[in-house]
C-alpha cells in the first residue's frame, strides 16, 4: 500500500499523470513530477497563509488544474482537504447560505478559490462571520515546502443535505487508507492501471474514488468536468480505448444518458474490451439503465460484468460493499405490495443481469455484494430498535469496521444516518439474500399507505413511465396532509392530459385512500443536493409554504 499522504508527491511516477479535458475536444497533460512541485509550492503558499498541521481548509475551486494543486498542497501542508460544491443552478442567495453553514461548522484556517468564485466566496465567508479574505492560488509560486506531518483527519467531507442541513463527516487518515484498499478490491486494481472521471470533486464517490485514489497509487487519470459529460458523453466511453483508462465509477443514469445521446454510427469502431470495471452508485441502480447500455454497446465489446453495483456513503469513507469483480450481477425483483419493515422480502423473480427481462419501471434490484473478509468492514440489518435481523428480512442498513469514519464535525448530528456505539445506522433500507445486499433507498424519503413503507425512489421509475419523460424529471415525495398519508409528484414538464396517467397508475397501486398531488412546472421545480439527491422532504415544505408560484398543482 503506498503512502496515501506524502508518497507521490516525494517520489512521482515520471511517466504518468493527469490528462484534463480542455474545451476542443482534446486534452491537456500534466505528469506526475511537475503536479507534485505544484502542490509543494502551493503547500508553501498556505503555510505562509496561516496552515498548520491539522487544521482544515475549505476548497471552493471548479475542475482544473489549478485545483489539482490545492488539494495536494493541502495534503503538503498536512491539514485536512474540506472541499465545497461550487454554484450551479441554485440561486445565490441559496447557495451563500449553504457554503456559509459549510464554514460556520468547518471553522477552517483558510478558505482557497478561484478569481471567478472569489465575489461569491466573499459573501459566504461574511455570512459566515468571518472577517477574513479568500486565497487565490499563484501560479508563478516559486518556493517549495518539503511536506509536513500530517494531522489526524484527511478529509472534512459534507454530506449533501437531502434530509436537512449539511454536516461534515470525519474521515481519518486510517478510514481513508482503509477504504482505498476496498477501492483496490472492487476494481481488481494493478500497478499500471488507470481511470477516468466526470464526477465532480465535492462530491466523494468523485474526489475519494476518483480523484485520489488513482494518484495516489500513480496510475494516469482522465479527468473531465460534468458539463463536458453532458455534452459529449462519447468523450468519456473513448477513455476507456485500449492503452488509456481501465476503470472509473459513475451513477446509473450516466449510462441510460449515454444511450440516448450517442449515435450508433459513432459508438462503431469504439474499443471496450478493455474496460475492466465501473462501480455504480451515488443513487438507487436503475437496473433497466444497465442492461440497455450493455445491449446497446454490445458491438464494442462491453461486458455486462464490467458494472460494478456498489453501495457506499460519506460516513463509511466511501465504498462499503460490491460483488466480486468480473461477476454478473444478480438481480430480483421483489413482491412490492408485500414489502413490510422486519418482514421477510417476498421474491417474484430472479436472475442475472442481462440474461433477465428488466423494462424499465419492471420493479427489479441488483446485488451489491457484501464486504470480503478482508475489508474490515461487517454490514447487518437491523429494526427500528437496532436488533438484528435474519437473512432475506427489510430492515435498516448497519455498517461496523475499519471505514466507519470518525462522526460528525463540531458535535452535529445525523438526522437518517448517524452513529451508535462505533456503528453506523446508514437510514438505509434494504435486506440480504444469498449473499448479496439488495438496497431500496433512504428510509427518510418513504410513506406508509395501505399498512405498508412505500419507498418513493421506486415510484419515481414508474411515474416517469406513465407520464412519457425521463426518471429524472420526476421526483415522488411522501408526505402527510392532516394526518392523511399521501404522495406529492414533482415533474419538470408542462401540465397536460399526462397528470391523470399518472394520477391512474398511483390510484391503480394505492386506491382512493391517500391524497394526491401532481406538480408540474419547468426546469428548477426539483431542487437537488450538490451531489444531485432530491431535496424531498424541502420541496413538499416548500410547496406548503406558497414558495413555488410558477408552478402548476393539481389534486387527483
Amino acid at each position: 500500500m503506498p503512502d496515501i499522504h506524502t508518497g507521490w508527491l516525494t517520489q512521482p511516477h515520471p511517466d504518468r499523470g493527469v490528462h484534463l479535458a480542455d474545451e476542443t475536444g482534446g486534452w491537456t497533460y500534466a505528469s506526475y513530477p511537475e503536479l507534485a512541485t505544484a502542490a509543494r509550492r502551493m503547500a508553501a503558499q498556505l503555510v505562509a497563509a496561516g496552515v498548520r498541521p491539522g487544521d482544515a481548509v475549505c476548497v471552493l475551486m471548479p475542475t482544473g488544474y489549478p485545483v489539482l494543486t490545492v488539494i495536494y498542497g493541502v495534503w503538503a501542508a498536512g491539514a485536512a482537504i474540506c472541499p465545497v460544491v461550487p454554484p450551479s443552478f441554485q440561486r445565490e442567495d441559496e447557495y451563500v447560505a449553504h457554503v456559509a453553514a459549510i464554514l460556520e461548522q468547518a471553522q477552517p484556517s483558510l478558505v482557497v478559490t478561484s478569481a471567478g468564485l472569489e465575489p461569491v466566496a466573499v459573501r459566504a465567508m461574511a455570512a459566515a462571520g468571518r472577517s477574513d479574505k479568500p486565497l487565490l492560488p499563484c501560479a508563478d509560486a516559486t518556493d517549495e515546502l518539503t511536506p509536513q506531518p500530517r494531522g489526524e483527519l484527511a478529509l472534512l467531507q459534507f454530506t449533501s443535505g437531502s434530509t436537512g442541513r449539511p454536516r461534515g463527516v470525519r474521515v481519518t487518515w486510517d478510514n481513508l487508507a482503509a477504504n482505498f484498499r476496498i477501492i483496490a478490491r472492487m476494481n481488481a486494481w494493478r500497478d499500471g492501471d488507470a481511470m477516468a472521471s466526470w464526477l465532480p470533486l465535492y462530491h466523494d464517490m468523485g474526489l475519494i474514488g476518483l480523484f485520489l485514489f488513482p494518484i495516489c497509487h500513480q496510475g494516469s487519470l482522465w479527468l473531465m468536468r460534468p458539463d463536458q459529460f453532458i455534452r459529449d458523453p462519447l468523450r468519456w466511453l473513448a477513455c476507456f480505448a485500449p492503452g488509456k483508462a481501465t476503470a472509473s465509477a459513475s451513477p446509473s443514469f450516466a449510462f441510460a444518458y449515454a444511450t440516448r445521446r450517442v449515435k450508433p454510427e459513432r459508438l462503431a469502431g469504439l474499443d471496450l474490451t478493455e474496460w475492466k470495471s465501473v462501480c455504480i452508485g451515488a443513487e438507487t441502480t436503475d437496473v433497466a439503465a444497465l442492461a440497455g447500455f450493455a445491449r446497446f454497446a454490445a458491438g464494442t465489446g462491453f461486458r455486462p460484468q464490467t458494472f460494478q453495483p456498489s453501495y457506499g456513503l460519506a460516513e463509511c469513507t466511501l465504498a462499503v460493499t460490491s460483488p466480486p469483480p468480473g461477476e454478473l450481477s444478480e438481480v430480483v425483483r421483489p413482491d412490492w405490495a408485500k414489502l413490510r419493515f422486519g418482514e421477510p422480502v417476498q421474491l417474484d423473480a430472479k436472475g442475472r443481469l442481462s440474461e433477465a427481462d428488466t423494462p424499465p419501471g419492471s420493479g427489479w434490484m441488483i446485488g451489491h455484494g457484501l464486504p470480503d473478509p478482508a475489508d474490515g468492514l461487517t454490514v447487518r440489518l437491523v429494526d427500528h430498535d437496532g436488533r438484528e435481523l435474519p437473512d432475506g428480512c427489510l430492515g435498516e442498513i448497519a455498517v461496523r469496521g475499519s471505514s466507519v469514519a470518525a462522526g460528525y464535525h463540531a458535535g452535529r448530528e445525523g438526522v437518517s444516518s448517524r452513529f451508535v456505539d462505533g456503528e453506523l445506522r446508514t437510514g438505509d433500507a434494504g435486506f440480504l439474500h444469498e449473499g448479496q445486499l439488495y438496497v431500496l433507498g433512504r428510509m427518510g424519503e418513504s410513506v406508509k399507505l395501505r399498512g405498508r413503507n412505500v419507498y418513493v425512489e421506486d415510484l419515481d421509475v414508474k411515474v416517469a413511465a406513465a407520464a412519457g419523460v425521463e426518471r429524472g424529471s420526476v421526483v415522488v415525495v411522501g408526505a402527510l396532509r392532516e394526518g392523511r398519508p399521501g404522495l406529492v409528484v414533482f415533474v419538470e414538464a408542462s401540465p397536460g392530459p399526462w397528470t391523470e396517467d399518472v394520477a391512474a397508475q398511483l390510484r391503480g397501486e394505492f386506491g382512493p385512500d391517500p391524497f394526491l398531488t401532481v406538480v408540474a412546472g419547468r426546469r428548477g421545480v426539483i431542487h437537488r443536493t450538490s451531489s444531485g439527491k432530491p431535496r424531498r422532504r424541502h420541496m413538499w415544505e416548500l410547496l406548503q409554504s406558497g414558495a413555488m408560484p410558477r408552478a402548476t398543482v393539481s389534486h387527483h
